[in-house]
């Protein structure tokens, strides 16, 4: 009787893949806020298509030297797969105009309010049951993004009027992407399930579909005939930039599978809980190497942040422990195995 692969139990690891998203999440929001605030970077859509660009390259890359393999492109399973693609395109983007405006603490803490719009989808879509235990987890992540932004709001200081209006589209930016993250997020967790894709076949699909979107927008939005680019790329900052945005590229490719890999081996709630229990290193970073202020409220609502955590942790062993018929979870998906002709039957 042989035993399980050692690469089937790393790939089926929920603790490997919620480390893997913890680490690529914490590195896309610092290096997508140091390109938009230090260079003053307006060509969002242009950078998002570079970091979609980036992921297929190191993806061709990996597979041309026998590290990875995922499936051949089919016309049939874009068509159908678009939908996801053009989700990701609307998170990603929503969320890089939030952290545009908002600190990374405040924005941190209100992206929290997707696990609950997530929970309640998994409720519709799943099946899942939402225990007194994860409503007070809920509240508390409430109580921890009402603390930040009244925190946010005090504590700022109006240069002129169209600050204020800075501050206000900040807000209306993060609850766009709390919805669309939320609907990418289930809508994925569906389609992975049904296509039967991979990781990596869930990377390549996104980043390829995604990329010609974003460069299509990028050039009817984001004044490429009226010099936006030449400014963008001035010869004083043009080395950094471009330094900072090849980082923004690895780290997209990073999140990618990570994102692919947590859902997958988890569940979405579970998947954007993790989110949430990276608020105290986004927010460190934030303190620490781009300038956001340690105030009570930030730390006030990064503490109860983290309470929500925990107690959503402790729900999870809790059905764990529980009888499979009272569980939580949704059925797991398919467990990953190699794909090396990439084709599935329609």
């Amino acid at each position: 009787m042989t035993g399980t692969p050692p690469q089937s139990i790393i790939a089926n690891s929920a603790t490997l893949s919620i480390l893997a998203y913890c680490s690529s999440s914490i590195i896309m929001t610092v290096t997508n806020k140091t390109v938009l605030s230090q260079f003053n970077f307006n060509m969002n859509f242009f950078l998002l298509a570079i970091q979609a660009f980036s992921a297929v390259v190191m993806l061709l890359i990996f597979k041309r030297l026998d590290l990875i393999t995922y499936r051949k492109f089919d016309t049939n399973e874009a068509k159908k797969w678009f939908p996801i693609s053009f989700g990701l395109v609307c998170m990603i983007y929503t969320g890089s105009k939030s952290l545009q405006y908002l600190r990374i603490t405040v924005y941190t803490l209100f992206k929290n309010l997707t696990i609950i719009l997530i929970a309640y989808g998994e409720v519709l879509w799943f099946g899942s049951k939402v225990t007194p235990l994860m409503l007070l987890s809920f509240v508390f992540i409430v109580l921890s993004s009402v603390i930040a932004g009244w925190s946010d709001i005090s504590s700022f200081v109006p240069q002129n009027p169209s600050d204020l209006m800075e501050l206000n589209a900040g807000y209306a930016w993060m609850a766009l992407n709390c919805f669309s993250s939320a609907g990418y997020v289930l809508y994925m967790r569906k389609r992975i399930k049904y296509f039967d894709f991979k990781d990596f076949d869930t990377v390549y699909y996104n980043n390829l579909l995604s990329m010609p979107i974003m460069l299509l927008l990028s050039f009817c939005l984001e004044g490429w005939t009226s010099g936006e680019f030449e400014r963008t790329f001035n010869p004083e900052v043009r080395s950094a930039l471009m330094s900072a945005i090849l980082l923004s590229g690895l780290s997209s490719f990073l999140i990618s599978y990570g994102s692919a890999w947590c859902v997958r081996c988890t569940s979405s709630t579970t998947y954007s809980m993790v989110g949430a229990l990276n608020k105290l290193p986004v927010a460190a970073s934030g303190i620490l190497f781009l300038g956001d202020p340690a105030t009570s409220g930030n730390v006030f609502g990064i503490f109860f942040g983290f309470i929500a955590g925990l107690l959503y942790r402790i729900v999870e062993v809790a059905e764990l422990k529980a009888p499979a018929a009272i569980s939580i979870k949704p059925a797991g998906l398919p467990l990953y195995k190699s794909n090396p002709d990439g084709k599935i039957a329609d």
